[in-house]
C-alpha cells in the first residue's frame, strides 16, 4: 500500500470512518505529484512557472475569443483554467456557509469543508468507491432512484437491503428502515444507509417527528456497536411544501449524533440553483469523533477518487456559482422559483382531492420536491406509460412496473388539470381492459 494511503489511514485509525472504508477506500490517497508541485510553484515560482499543463500568454491562459464572448462575467482564468481537484476554494467556502444558513442546527457542530464533484451522481458513486465493498448490504427503501442500482449493484457488486417506504398509515416507515439496518449489519457490524429527501420518486419528505425518529433509530444501531455510514442524497433539498416537513437536511440531525455515525451529505447546485446542466455537486462529511486531521484524511481520500476518475470538476460553473451566491438577489430568485413549484404541487393536490381515482390507481403520499407517484394495482405501470405516450403524447416514468412517477415540476400550473385528467382517463381504461 502506498505510504501516503497508510498515513491517511493512521489519521482515521480507531474511528468509525476508518473502519467503514472499503479496500479501495483504504488504498486511496491524493498524490504529491504534478498537482501538488504545481500548487507549490503557484506560490513560489515568481519568475517562470513551467509546471501546469496549460498554455499561457503574458501570464494569462490562452482562450479563444469565440469562447470568452459567451462568458463575459468570468476572467480568462475563471473561464478556461483547471479547477483544483477539491474544487474552487471560494465556491467550497461559500457553500459551507450556505449549509449553516439552510441548516441552523449545524451551527457550532464541526463538519468538513465540502469537496466539489461533477454532479450528485458522481458524489454518490465516489462514496460507494470509498466505503462499499463487494457483497455489502446497502439499506434503501423499495422506492428509490433507479441509478442507485447501477452504482450499488452493478459497479460495486453490493446488494440492497430494502424495506417498504410507507407505513399503512401513509407515513415514512422508520421501523422498517431500522429492521433492515439491524439485519443487514448483524454479521459485519457495518451499515450503509441511503436517505433521500425530498425523495425521488415519491416526492415525500419526513415530518420533523419522523426525522427525529430516524435519527434515534440510527443512534440505537450505533449504540449496539455498529459503524454506520449514512449517505444523505439531498438532490432536491429546499423544496418542502407542508408546514410539518423537515426543513433541514438529515445531515444536520446526524452531524453530532454519535461517534459511530459518519454522515456524508451529497448536494449541489444542480436542482437547488436550477442549473441542471452545470453538473456540479458537493460531498461533505460529519462525525463527532473526527478532528481536523481526520477530516483532512477523508477529503484527501475523496480527492484521490476524483483525481483518478475525472481529475477535477469543471471550473467555470464553480466560479459562476460563487459569484451568484454573493449576489443579494440569489436567495430572492430561488424563493420565487420555489413558490412556482409549490403552486404546481398545490394544484396537483387539489386535483387529486377533487376527483375519485380510477380503480387500482392510488396516489401515494407526497409533500415536496419535483415528483409524485401512483401505485398501479391489477395492471402494468409500464403498459400505462406506453398508452399515455403513444395515444396521448404524455410522458411519464414507470418504476418496477408498479409505480407511475409524474414530474409536476416540468409542467406549467395551468396545464396540470388537463394532463392529470388524461392520466386518470388512461388509467381507467386499463382497469376496464
Amino acid at each position: 500500500m502506498n505510504a501516503l494511503a497508510e498515513e491517511l489511514n493512521r489519521s482515521l485509525e480507531g474511528k468509525s470512518a476508518g473502519r467503514l472504508l472499503s479496500r479501495l477506500g483504504r488504498r486511496m490517497y491524493f498524490p504529491k505529484g504534478i498537482l501538488s508541485q504545481s500548487a507549490e510553484a503557484g506560490e513560489k515560482a515568481k519568475r517562470f512557472n513551467a509546471t501546469v499543463g496549460m498554455a499561457f500568454s503574458h501570464g494569462e491562459p490562452m482562450a479563444l475569443d469565440v469562447v470568452l464572448e459567451h462568458l463575459p462575467g468570468l476572467s480568462r482564468r475563471e473561464a478556461v483554467a483547471y479547477a483544483p481537484t477539491s474544487g474552487v476554494q471560494a465556491t467550497r467556502t461559500a457553500w459551507k456557509a450556505e449549509l449553516v444558513k439552510k441548516n441552523p442546527s449545524l451551527s457550532g457542530k464541526p463538519f468538513s469543508l465540502p469537496v466539489v464533484v461533477p454532479g450528485l451522481t458522481a458524489g454518490i458513486s465516489y462514496l460507494a468507491d470509498l466505503f462499499i465493498e463487494e457483497g455489502d448490504s446497502v439499506v434503501v427503501p423499495d422506492m428509490f432512484w433507479p441509478n442507485y442500482r447501477l452504482i450499488v449493484e452493478e459497479r460495486k457488486q453490493a446488494r440492497f437491503a430494502s424495506y417498504r417506504f410507507f407505513t399503512a398509515e401513509g407515513g415514512f416507515n422508520v421501523a422498517g428502515m431500522e429492521k433492515a439496518a439491524i439485519e443487514s449489519s448483524a454479521a459485519s457490524k457495518k451499515a450503509v444507509v441511503i436517505l433521500n429527501y425530498p425523495n425521488n420518486p415519491t416526492g415525500y419528505t419526513p415530518s420533523v417527528a419522523e426525522a427525529g425518529a430516524i435519527r434515534d433509530a440510527l443512534v440505537r444501531l450505533a449504540d449496539s456497536g455498529v459503524d454506520v455510514l449514512v449517505i444523505l442524497d439531498d438532490a432536491y433539498f429546499g423544496l418542502q411544501y407542508e408546514p410539518d416537513n423537515l426543513r433541514e437536511s438529515m445531515f444536520a440531525l446526524l452531524a453530532g449524533a454519535h461517534p459511530r455515525i459518519l454522515a456524508a451529505k451529497v448536494d449541489g447546485q444542480t436542482k437547488e440553483d436550477y442549473v441542471w446542466g452545470f453538473r456540479g455537486g458537493f460531498v461533505t462529511f460529519a462525525n463527532p469523533a473526527l478532528d481536523e486531521k481526520g477530516y483532512d484524511a477523508l477529503i484527501k481520500k475523496l480527492m484521490g477518487v476524483v483525481r483518478s476518475s475525472v481529475s477535477n470538476a469543471t471550473a467555470p460553473t464553480q466560479h459562476i456559482l460563487a459569484k451568484a451566491m454573493a449576489q443579494p438577489r440569489y436567495a430572492e430568485q430561488k424563493a420565487r422559483f420555489s413558490e412556482i413549484l409549490e403552486g404546481r404541487y398545490k394544484a396537483v393536490k387539489r386535483f387529486i382531492a377533487s376527483r375519485p381515482a380510477p380503480e387500482g390507481f392510488k396516489a401515494l403520499p407526497f409533500n415536496s420536491g419535483y415528483f409524485m407517484c401512483f401505485e398501479c394495482e391489477g395492471f402494468s405501470a409500464e403498459a400505462l406509460r406506453l398508452k399515455l405516450l403513444e395515444e396521448r403524447g404524455i410522458g411519464v416514468i414507470s418504476i418496477q412496473d408498479t409505480w407511475l412517477r409524474v414530474a409536476f415540476s416540468s409542467v406549467d400550473e395551468e396545464d396540470l388539470e388537463t394532463m392529470y385528467s388524461e392520466i386518470y382517463e388512461a388509467a381507467a381504461s386499463m382497469t376496464r381492459a
